[in-house]
């Protein structure tokens, strides 16, 4: 019996036996490079007739595709304050969310205490069995119950990942004005794996092409850095090759400091290609023959959203956890709060690194990530971002 991997907005979290393929179901090996999606996976996991748990689905998944493991490790972070419930009861915990709903008023806290407790993969299978039993979507019954920043977050977490990305790409650029630092942002922090599933995603929940709607939204060097970021190309090994470490950093600081002007092509070519171990030694040789650092110079030689782009990925290649970290200071520092910068991070690193991203921001800003969050926020809305932070210490 052939086994098909279900392929609509998500990460890998299950399988459906009882689908036959036909002509228009494209071989698994072309679909989207496995970045498997599902919402419409079946009430348990399905192998035979055998039911499994998450655990020996992805044993299972690892072992049949070649890149599996490539796969499920851009999704399922190590380091998060979000992990899999235990003795999970998807049954039970629509049952709790659509009594959170009944009647007059919601109950927000029943709600936080599932939403922000449940990983990606259970979240997906709350979804379906809310679906199956009620015949409704739980993302729409939540999004008519809830409003402001609270039902961005809580809707945000009921995506998996590349949706995710891809929604906040697509708001990012439709309409009027275009939000530049959610671009480079998510761009230059996702592995090849991750931009190809957003991209992948992007693709069938819009119908449209992200590459061109970027390039329909922005323009000059700032897109062309962007377009080389979408194509995933960049070298994954932790190969260090000497000799071109120096010959790269030689080349960006003629290519900026000393000359007048600035090649920005030799910035874009090494810092969108070359792989983070390599990156890392280019760093080194560039302080010693510029005498500052590369994020120095990069301040000295662009402006815009071009420094801004090229900072962030020298800042991902040295530390993606304090990248983040000085993303969510920023977004609470000074009067008032950019509340689409703190959602966005708190939702798709909660699962991944946040563990790490608190130490950075201790280390960074000598206060606990949860004592801002707590200063800067209220109600609902804080209470359900401090869960997915994790306890101050």
């Amino acid at each position: 019996m052939a086994v098909e991997v279900e392929t609509r907005g998500g990460v890998a979290i299950g399988f459906n036996k009882e689908k036959k393929s036909d002509s228009t179901t494209p071989p698994i090996e072309n679909t989207a490079l496995l970045t498997i999606r599902l919402p419409s996976l079946c009430p348990a996991w399905v192998l035979t007739s055998t039911s499994i748990t998450s655990v020996t689905f992805i044993s299972f998944f690892i072992s049949v595709f070649p890149n599996g493991a490539c796969i499920m490790a851009a999704y399922m972070g190590t380091r998060g304050t979000v992990k899999e419930a235990t003795d999970f009861n998807p049954e039970a915990d629509a049952q709790k969310l659509k009594a959170a709903m009944k009647g007059i008023g919601t109950d927000e806290s029943a709600i936080i205490a599932i939403i922000a407790h449940r990983s990606i993969a259970q979240r997906q299978q709350i979804k379906m069995v809310y679906k199956r039993d009620f015949g409704k979507d739980l993302d729409e019954d939540l999004k008519s119950e809830l409003s402001g920043q609270f039902e961005k977050v809580v809707t945000g977490l009921l995506k998996t990942a590349p949706v995710y990305d891809a929604y906040e790409l697509r708001n990012a650029i439709k309409g009027a004005g275009t939000d530049e630092a959610c671009l480079l942002e998510i761009l230059a922090s996702r592995s090849n794996a991750e931009i190809k599933a957003l991209t992948a995603a992007y693709s069938q929940e819009y119908g449209k092409v992200l590459e061109e709607d970027i390039c329909g939204d922005t323009s000059g060097m700032f897109k062309r850095v962007l377009v080389s970021l979408l194509t995933a190309g960049r070298d994954e090994c932790t190969t260090v090759d000497e000799a071109l470490a120096k010959k790269d950093a030689k080349e960006m600081y003629d290519a900026g400091e000393a000359r007048w002007g600035t090649d920005e092509d030799k910035f874009l070519t090494i810092l969108c290609i070359r792989n983070r171990s390599h990156l890392l030694r280019v760093f080194q040789e560039y302080l010693r023959i510029a005498g500052r650092d590369i994020e120095d110079s990069i301040k000295r030689e662009m402006s815009g959203n071009l420094e801004e782009i090229f900072l962030a990925i020298v800042r991902c290649v040295k530390s993606k956890p304090a990248f983040f970290a000085e993303r969510l200071h920023k977004s609470m520092k000074g009067l008032g709060t950019t509340d689409s910068i703190l959602i966005r991070v708190m939702v798709s690193r909660c699962e991944i690194d946040m563990l790490d991203i608190k130490t950075e921001f201790l280390k960074m800003y000598g206060k606990t990530l949860h004592s801002f969050i707590k200063g800067d926020t209220s109600g609902h809305y804080g209470k359900i971002l401090l869960e997915l932070c994790g306890p101050e210490k």
